[in-house]
């Protein structure tokens, strides 16, 4: 797989999975069906041995170059309250988007040359606008392939393309209901959980990787999931959980992993921290590769609302504290695991350190929270989204071709 398609007189079957870079979890949704798919090579009828499966940022293919850290900003930097009110109320609610092209001759042309010229056999998209890009480059090239939306959050909006795409993936059953009243015909949903890659389905053993990972055995692992790609989302979560640090010793049945992604500043910044204030049961990680085998062995997690993180977390048996005020698409999520009990959510320092109380005083609450989240637990969502994708290639019809459509959904069923 690669993530980027390069100009090719190949005429294999292809299969894109398009994302975009504006935070990771879209692209970790993508990598996890094109594995999916890698596994139906030569297995489904859809499917041929030779076929290629292309994961794609759909940002690549712009008029203009989106830098991911700087797009991420308008949703959780100094924009994210207005796009709260935009995403809560207006795209949500009864004003719709109807997946046209009026700005893909434009703005997504080498797209749109690129399907035409590699007829695929099916489209994935893990974000709004690689799913309208795709329904536009079929609208305009007149192909029949069809085009699946993987939402990767437990609420969806507005933008994405109701009513032309074939099938809606849905995070769950609220999700589904959330989908009807914007148009979207009940037999183009199907609940499938939201794709995570293969290491979260797998079994480990706790012992082994906890002393690979160089942790303690015999204490509470508590992973703090303070990193990814980008930096921008996480500042404010920061902001909260770097308060903790000097009252980490006051939890000596507890070891805290501070995982700083790709962030080797923020890593070095808080490893002088732990030496200023003689933290013991501390260790900090900067870019983990096999973090599916180290949420697998925690015990809990302290992390933000994005809907990929969360997923990972309930398919690793991982139960949630999840920091920080919610908005948009991260308001969904957060209301979504503490309803079932899978997670708690917490807004401030205070609010963190109580609830870090409440689990050393009760270990139980734990395993209690993992069982809660068997509700929404489905680790097998990628083979699920790509066989369902496959069986769709052969019957759909080219769309009609629109410039742009809007139209009236009706009243959200989420409570706003």
């Amino acid at each position: 797989m690669t993530d980027t398609i390069q100009q090719s007189n190949s005429q294999r079957p292809l299969v894109i999975v398009a994302h975009a870079s504006v935070g990771s979890g879209h692209r970790s949704a993508a990598q996890a069906v094109a594995q999916a798919m890698e596994s139906l090579r030569g297995v489904h009828p859809a499917l041929p041995a030779n076929a290629e499966i292309q994961v794609v940022d759909i940002l690549d293919y712009g008029y203009i170059r989106f830098n991911g850290e700087t797009t991420v900003n308008l949703f959780t930097g100094i924009g994210r309250r207005v796009y709260d009110i935009t995403w809560h109320y207006v795209l949500t609610g009864r004003l719709l988007w109807g997946g046209g092209y009026a700005w893909s001759p434009l703005m997504f042309s080498r797209f749109t040359k690129m399907v035409e010229q590699r007829h695929p056999i099916a489209i994935v998209a893990t974000h709004i606008v690689a799913a309208n890009e795709a329904i536009a480059a079929r609208m305009l090239t007149q192909q029949a392939f069809p085009v699946v939306c993987v939402p990767t959050d437990y609420g969806t909006e507005g933008l994405w393309p109701h009513r032309e795409a074939d099938l809606f993936c849905a995070a769950d059953e609220m999700m589904k209901s959330e989908l009807l009243p914007r148009r979207v015909p009940e037999e183009k949903i199907m609940v499938t959980g939201i794709p995570v890659r293969r290491g979260f389905t797998q079994e480990y053993d706790r012992a082994d990787v906890l002393q690979s990972f160089g942790l303690p055995q015999d204490k509470i692992v508590v992973l703090v999931m303070a990193g990814a790609k980008y930096r921008e989302p996480y500042l404010r979560f920061r902001d909260v959980v770097d308060k903790i640090i000097p009252h980490l010793s006051m939890y000596p049945q507890m070891h805290f992993a501070f995982m700083a992604g790709a962030d080797d500043e923020y890593a070095a910044r808080v490893q002088r921290e732990f030496d200023a204030y003689n933290i013991t049961n501390a260790t900090v990680f900067n870019y983990v590769e096999n973090i599916a085998a180290l949420m697998s062995a925690a015990d809990l997690s302290v992390t933000k609302s994005g809907g990929l993180t969360v997923t990972e977390c309930i398919c690793a048996h991982l139960p949630v504290v999840l920091v920080g005020e919610s908005f948009g698409q991260e308001r969904a999520n957060t209301s979504t695991v503490v309803e079932i009990g899978a997670a708690v959510h917490v807004e401030t320092t205070e609010q963190l350190i109580r609830e870090l109380d409440r689990v050393d005083n009760e270990p139980s609450l734990l395993q209690r929270m993992i069982k809660k989240a068997s509700v929404i637990r489905r680790p097998h969502s990628a083979d699920d989204v790509a066989k369902a994708t496959l069986d769709l290639v052969g019957h759909v019809n080219p769309l009609k071709k629109r410039f742009i459509r809007f139209y009236w959904g009706k009243k959200p069923i989420r409570k706003r």
